[in-house]
């Protein structure tokens, strides 16, 4: 017999011979074990196929020509290729200047609202001032109060800006309309007023406080300032929490309508073409611009589903890159001690 079976023999013989031993309590726990891990394979593949099937659907519909979307007997690969609806889709959201458009704005009020919302969570979480927890219900109101209530108040002020009185001071007594610049969803965004911005604070305010102050005084000894310590010692540490708000403030503006239609309205942004790509697809598809069409049901269905999809892609890129600083600022965050 070679050395290669009697080494195979001996584990056999080695692991019955325990299990005999632990009464039979060997054996089963490998087989829980290997239940378990069966189990959680089949859940993980479940629920990756819920995510991906419909991705997968949009992406084979949308080659589909428009007989094939009522032919029952196909269900995920087209029978006739074609790229006509895509082509339907770029022309229907402006694409690719809103898709530009969307990135350039997305980023900018990203690292805006990273920027504000990262001093104010670091003053929420180190420093003591008047009315402290007043002002902190005041962070975790933007939270909760959906910003549709102060929607009103919103287009009043930015319809009508005067800061103090001094635009009517220069301006012949004339207030000025911001709502069609992007400066109105800036002054916000720097104000910890833009969107989500309460839920960023709270996370930066619960990574921050979780920091042990010896940090900060071994800073001090050394003859750190104020500014230095926080930029040398306390952001470096902070950069999975500050990215893990960057993707969500990305993400979230990205796909935003509420402030979107209510500040960009001069601006060629994807979400807000996409939202209304069903009212004009009946003068699209029709041959006199003046009169419109009645369009098929399966053919606004493919032409949302694309967009959707189009919408997602950038996104899921973004994650592909982010993916592990997104899951390190999750374990962080609120679990340092």
């Amino acid at each position: 017999m070679s050395k290669k079976n009697t080494v195979f023999i001996g584990k056999n013989k080695s692991f019955w011979d325990r299990n005999r031993r632990s009464e039979g309590y060997l054996l089963k726990r490998e087989i829980m074990s290997k239940t378990v891990s069966i189990v959680r394979a089949l859940l993980l593949f479940g629920l990756c196929f819920m995510i991906i099937q419909p991705m997968l659907l949009r992406f084979s519909t949308g080659f589909m020509e428009e007989k094939d979307l009522y032919d029952s007997t196909i269900v995920l690969v087209p029978r006739h290729l074609t790229t006509e609806a895509y082509q339907h889709v770029f022309n229907l959201t402006g694409f690719p200047k809103s898709m530009i458009n969307t990135l350039w704005i997305s980023l900018l009020v990203s690292v805006l609202q990273v920027v504000a919302c990262t001093f104010v969570a670091y003053g929420f979480a180190r420093y003591e001032f008047p009315l402290k927890k007043f002002w902190f219900a005041c962070v975790v109101l933007l939270i909760i109060v959906p910003p549709t209530t102060i929607q009103t108040s919103l287009y009043m002020y930015f319809a009508n800006f005067d800061l103090f009185g001094l635009v009517r001071l220069f301006n012949n007594g004339k207030p000025i309309n911001l709502r069609t610049s992007i400066l109105p969803y800036a002054m916000m965004s720097l104000t910890c007023m833009g969107l989500k911005n309460g839920l960023y604070i709270y996370m930066l305010r619960q990574y921050f406080k979780n920091v042990p102050d010896s940090l900060e005084e071994a800073a001090f000894v050394d003859g750190c300032s104020t500014l230095r310590t926080f930029t040398q010692i306390m952001l470096p540490d902070a950069m999975p929490t500050i990215a893990s708000c960057f993707l969500f403030s990305f993400v979230w503006q990205w796909t935003d309508l509420f402030y979107s239609r209510n500040f960009l309205s001069s601006y060629n942004v994807y979400s807000v073409q996409l939202s209304s790509i069903v009212s004009r697809m009946s003068r699209y598809f029709s041959a006199d611009q003046t009169k419109a069409v009645i369009v098929p049901n399966g053919r606004q269905q493919q032409l949302i589903a694309i967009g959707v999809l189009i919408c997602c892609i950038p996104l899921i890129i973004l994650y592909c890159f982010t993916q592990k600083t997104f899951v390190q600022s999750l374990a962080m965050t609120g679990s340092k001690e």
